[in-house]
């Protein structure tokens, strides 16, 4: 009984298969560890110093306008140029770009006025430049890990990420509480080059022979390809409803100082979904025998609108903590299952610009959502606007897989789609 136990508990265990088989694997998961965490530091200290200097709220916000129109045109745009380029020489190109805004960044914040309209302008640079390499970057990892090995490797990547989620804004917060905003961007330089410098060991990964060059009938091939596929289809449009009508974040200081009258946990409320999602990282074992990927990310969907939805009735702030962190897992479990989809169906002369496609979608999703549980807060109150969110949420998720069947029924052991690149990719690596 005891050893059946224990085999049970190795199931869950995080796979690490694709780290011991893959060394540019591991060099992608540790540059994108510490691009992450110097990231983290980098995204408390903006704003703050935004605020210094400026005392208002709005200044602050508008930097979220500044960067949605290069995220949406430079996303694209990046995704076409991963189809066409070598994407090693991207990751490293935009490296030095972003490391570049980063240090004017730090070298403004030394002036005895720091000038604010720099601080935008190097702002909506490094909207360009991120949303140039994401796509490289995410477009890379069916070229270096195996077919079935999928799962794993996101379950990896995405748990560094979670670390540098935790840790960067703990050590940004001290930063610019001790010391100043100049040494939070030091430290976020550091990180760029450090994680540049990783990048150039990779090996190289040109283009396929059938890549084009960027343009926007490629980029427009990418779009209908991915609205003709109702399965690729199913994986934006769940998040998307999900984030959009479920993110409760911009609503966690009301929601800690004026219902749960715990204002000094505050920090709490903002960890406790990197915990939740976290802790599914960890136990993420048994994903590898999931096969009906769609049934999953529609099942983890509605498990985090439902546990929001039940957070935001909470009594305390730690049952709501509680409720989060479960918020967190289920959509950690949905980010896992739709990357495999991805990454398991999609043509590698297509990756990139899907990659741009999927980096709008898990990006405008929280945008907009913040703006509706804003707006919902103010007419109807905080615990409605989560409430009600969550509700919406589940809702939501069920009429979108009913209308897109396909998802649902979605087989990776028969999918045609699934079939063709593990065939593909088999050959490639029994060639190799």
């Amino acid at each position: 009984m005891a050893t059946t136990f224990r085999a049970r508990l190795a199931r869950l265990r995080v796979d690490l298969t694709p780290w011991h088989g893959s060394r540019d694997f591991r060099i992608l998961v540790v540059a994108g560890s510490v691009f992450f965490l110097g990231g983290m530091v980098g995204y408390v200290a903006l704003p703050f110093q935004l605020y210094q200097l400026t005392g208002s709220n709005f200044a602050v916000g508008a930097m979220g306008l500044v960067t949605i129109a290069p995220l949406v045109v430079f996303g694209l745009y990046g995704g076409a140029l991963a189809d066409h380029v070598d994407r090693r020489k991207m990751l490293i190109a935009t490296g030095i770009a972003q490391a570049l805004i980063c240090a004017l960044m730090l070298g403004n914040s030394l002036l005895d006025n720091p000038q604010v309209w720099l601080i935008y302008v190097c702002g909506a640079l490094n909207a360009i430049a991120t949303s140039l390499q994401r796509p490289s970057r995410e477009a890379l990892f069916p070229r270096v890990v195996k077919h079935e090995e999928m799962a794993a490797a996101v379950a990896l990547t995405s748990l560094t990420m979670q670390i540098g989620q935790l840790a960067g804004p703990a050590l940004g917060g001290v930063l610019v509480g001790t010391v100043g905003v100049t040494w939070a961007f030091g430290v976020e330089l550091t990180g760029l080059i450090i994680a540049t410098a990783l990048y150039l060991r990779l090996g190289s990964y040109k283009a396929s022979e059938h890549s084009t060059p960027p343009s926007l009938r490629g980029i427009g091939d990418g779009i209908v390809y991915a609205f003709r596929r109702k399965d690729l289809l199913a994986t934006y449009l769940v998040d998307m409803v999900g984030m959009f009508l479920a993110m409760p974040i911009v609503l966690f200081p009301a929601f800690a100082t004026e219902v749960l009258k715990e204002p000094k946990l505050l920090g709490l409320l903002y960890s406790a979904e990197a915990i939740g999602a976290m802790a599914a990282s960890l136990t993420s074992g048994w994903a590898k025998r999931v096969h009906h990927q769609g049934r999953a990310v529609v099942i983890a969907t509605m498990t985090w609108g439902a546990a929001v939805g039940i957070a935001g009735l909470a009594p305390n702030i730690w049952f709501a903590i509680a409720f989060f962190a479960v918020a967190g897992g289920a959509d950690m479990v949905s980010v896992l299952f739709r990357s495999v989809i991805w990454n398991q169906t999609i043509p590698d002369e297509m990756r990139g610009r899907l990659a741009g496609i999927e980096m709008l979608g898990y990006s405008l999703g929280p945008l907009g959502g913040q703006a509706r549980s804003g707006l919902v807060a103010d007419l109807a109150g905080v615990r409605t606007a989560i409430v009600s969110g969550g509700i919406l949420c589940v809702a939501g998720v069920i009429g979108t897989s009913v209308w897109l069947r396909e998802f649902w029924r979605y087989d990776s052991r028969t999918d045609e789609h699934a079939v063709r690149e593990r065939d593909l990719r088999t050959g490639v690596q029994a060639s190799g």
